[in-house]
């Protein structure tokens, strides 16, 4: 990452499942905001475009934007299909070229990478990870992803992490739901999304008592998940955000079902004290996703 400068704008972009945030700003924060709905992607294209324009007039100009996308996404700069969406089951999305027509359209350099991803590098520069160099940054919404940063970094590879789609043990109370992946049926985004949840209790988690048995199936199958992450890229500190988890009584019950599925083999994790330290909320000021769309585009010039 080349040498900050405090006075330099940038553009950021959070291109979620259910909508897309543009800001222009900087890590530390946005002159401006706009929020749209992802419905398709030229009718979305031409709304960021439009707003970075107009932004530009009334701010100045920036020098990057860094786009932080829901996937999966093409992540390889030798790739010919770099920064396109790939085989998301969002119809209309699959194999647009979303960074292209930014970079196109603006006429500058665009920095992609996925928005769970860019969500963990803004937690540990930003947020409550701050200080640790292994982050795992958990979103539930209306699919569940994965982002991780390793050394500062983050993380990817033939592809990046796509953790929503592992399979988990199966609650009890979920017999008979086959869950709504379109790839895999009953993996984690399949069975405890936000779609997910309405399906298969007809309601979503703001809808249902405290005492109904989706909201145990949901701590369970997010313990699962931080617990599977501790015992393969043992993190320094996972943040869980998303629209599903806006409830403090639910992240204190996956926090249980964490230590109750590790069983005391983690013995760093074992005590309540280091969970609540270390499974938390996002911290960052602005949405996190945004926030790292920044660092994204900074680290591009």
């Amino acid at each position: 990452m080349s040498a900050i400068h405090t006075s330099s704008l940038f553009g950021a972009i959070e291109a979620g499942g259910t909508k897309i945030l543009c800001g222009i700003g900087d890590e530390h924060g946005s002159r401006e905001t706009l929020r749209i709905a992802t419905t398709d992607p030229e009718s979305c294209l031409a709304q960021i475009l439009s707003f970075f324009r107009a932004a530009q007039d009334r701010h100045g100009a920036m020098q990057a934007v860094g786009l932080a996308s829901f996937g999966p996404v093409d992540l390889d700069r030798a790739s010919s299909t770099w920064g396109h969406i790939t085989t998301t089951p969002k119809p209309g999305w699959r194999d647009a070229d979303l960074r292209g027509a930014v970079a196109t359209g603006l006429g500058l350099p665009v920095a992609v990478d996925t928005d769970v991803n860019a969500a963990a590098l803004a937690e540990a520069a930003m947020g409550a990870a701050v200080g640790c160099q292994s982050v795992a940054y958990i979103t539930v919404g209306t699919g569940i992803g994965v982002g991780l940063t390793s050394g500062g970094r983050t993380v990817s590879g033939r592809g990046h992490p796509e953790v929503g789609h592992i399979l988990p043990r199966r609650h009890a109370a979920h017999e008979g739901f086959a869950g709504i992946c379109p790839y895999h049926g009953d993996c984690y985004e399949g069975l405890a999304s936000g779609p997910a949840i309405i399906a298969a209790w007809g309601g979503s988690l703001a809808e249902l008592p405290q005492d109904h048995p989706a909201w145990a199936a949901q701590a369970d199958y997010l313990g699962q998940l931080c617990a599977s992450l501790i015992l393969t890229v043992a993190p320094e500190h996972i943040v869980i955000g998303g629209g599903v988890m806006a409830y403090d009584h639910l992240l204190a019950d996956v926090r249980r079902e964490t230590a109750r599925r590790l069983a005391g083999y983690a013995s760093l994790w074992a005590s309540p004290q280091v969970l609540e330290a270390r499974i938390t909320a996002p911290g960052c000021q602005e949405a996190a996703g945004l926030v790292g769309a920044y660092l994204l585009a900074r680290g591009e010039c």
